[in-house]
């Protein structure tokens, strides 16, 4: 796979000595066993795998080429490149600017854009409409377009499916940045309608099975269906693509449910199942799977707490939280200053979108066992800060070349 040129700041010695071990030793990826480092009375168990993903390094690289090759111009990113605060921190310390929030609330007054201008396209992508509208104003938007090769993966799906006459059905949240981008991508050829969980997907198996009157799906989905949809005729034939940042079984849960809706409602006979369902399992990210796949190896050890460290609207973040939370008290953190003390923790709420403080979060005990993961936009070089500051408020000290001869995989 290629390697990205990213700032050496957000790499880690330590991890990627132990990155390059578990590769060298598993080619094909297929342990999902963690890593474990002892660190004095401090066990660390390391997920298989986590960290930067391929889409957010090349992003990386292309953002920081956009502001090396244009001396004295002004820089801008549409939106937020990656969930990740830090290096967001870093851009602007470097002098870009942002036009709009993660939600699409516009932080400036579009008409203070000019030719003259670089806009930075994020790895979530954008919809044809942004396009449009930078390209109107003499921006070309794919000169630094970092948009994911797997998003765009997603959207070359949905357009092939979508002319061969299914409605496609996005499995994502409707605000956020790359479900707005495929949204957008998918509904110029077929009709898209957006379901956010397993929960929206039973109701839209309702208006497949036409147990609802028709008006109420108009209103059940408000803001989540393209313009024109026929709720009688566009459920007939469908197809299931995704976020690629969600939680991966649940997507393929969506996907299982709507085919068997689809197959029993009109009676499919074994074998014809893509006269009404297409097959779109290919369009799952293989990092998001990969992340999540080592989190529930990682959760075949004993340990006693979890921390997983990433920016707190970091969407495949948030799945991995919510799997470690099945298990054992989890904690969601953006940095090392979470850890304010080995008394008091402070962490994110994800489902309540809060920040809270949690006293006593670290156990009286010997050896402490605790999983640490990240998301796909977290440096790894933060991954090594937070375990340095865990070793610190355990009284340990840990040393590369101590951590290097005493960890086991």
């Amino acid at each position: 796979m290629k390697s990205f040129n990213v700032p050496t700041h957000y790499r880690s010695p330590i991890v990627s000595a132990i990155k390059a071990k578990r590769k060298a030793a598993d080619k094909m990826k297929k342990d999902f066993a963690p890593t474990i480092l002892h660190i004095g009375s401090l066990e660390v168990i390391l997920a298989r795998h986590f960290g930067f993903c391929y889409g957010v390094e090349n992003a990386i690289e292309i953002a920081f080429r956009a502001i090396d090759e244009n001396p004295g111009k002004r820089i801008f990113l549409l939106s937020e490149m990656i969930h990740n605060p830090n290096v967001n921190a870093d851009l602007v310390a470097r002098g870009v600017r942002f036009i709009m929030d993660t939600s699409g609330r516009m932080l400036m007054d579009w008409n203070e854009l000019n030719s003259d201008d670089i806009v930075i396209i994020p790895a979530f992508g954008t919809t044809l409409e942004m396009e449009a509208l930078l390209r109107a104003k003499g921006i070309e938007p794919t000169t630094y377009e970092t948009t994911c090769p797997f998003v765009e993966k997603v959207w070359n799906r949905a357009e092939k499916i979508g002319k061969d006459g299914y409605t496609i059905v996005i499995h994502g949240k409707p605000k956020h940045e790359e479900t707005r981008a495929t949204f957008s991508h998918s509904n110029v050829h077929t009709p898209t309608v957006v379901v956010k969980d397993m929960k929206e997907a039973e109701l839209l198996a309702e208006f497949i099975r036409k147990e609802l009157p028709r008006e109420e799906f108009y209103t059940r989905f408000k803001g989540q269906y393209s313009e024109g949809f026929d709720v009688d005729a566009d459920l007939e034939r469908i197809g299931v693509v995704n976020q690629t940042t969600m939680l991966a079984s649940e997507t393929q849960g969506i996907a299982d449910f709507l085919k068997q809706v689809i197959i029993a409602h009109y009676n499919v006979a074994p074998g014809n199942e893509l006269e009404r369902f297409a097959e779109t399992r290919d369009t799952l990210c293989y990092a998001t799977n990969d992340n999540q796949s080592a989190v529930q190896g990682m959760l075949e050890e004993q340990a006693d707490l979890a921390l997983v460290i990433g920016g707190y609207n970091s969407s495949n973040t948030s799945h991995l939280v919510e799997l470690c939370e099945q298990k054992l008290p989890t904690y969601f953190i953006r940095d090392e200053f979470c850890l304010i003390s080995d008394k008091l923790i402070s962490h994110y709420d994800w489902r309540n979108h809060l920040e809270e403080m949690t006293p006593d979060f670290l156990p009286a005990k010997n050896p402490l066992r605790v999983m640490i993961t990240s998301g796909a936009s977290c440096p790894d070089a933060l991954v090594e800060r937070i375990i340095n500051r865990l070793a610190g408020l355990t009284h340990n000290e840990p040393a590369l070349a101590t951590l290097q001869s005493t960890w086991e995989a």
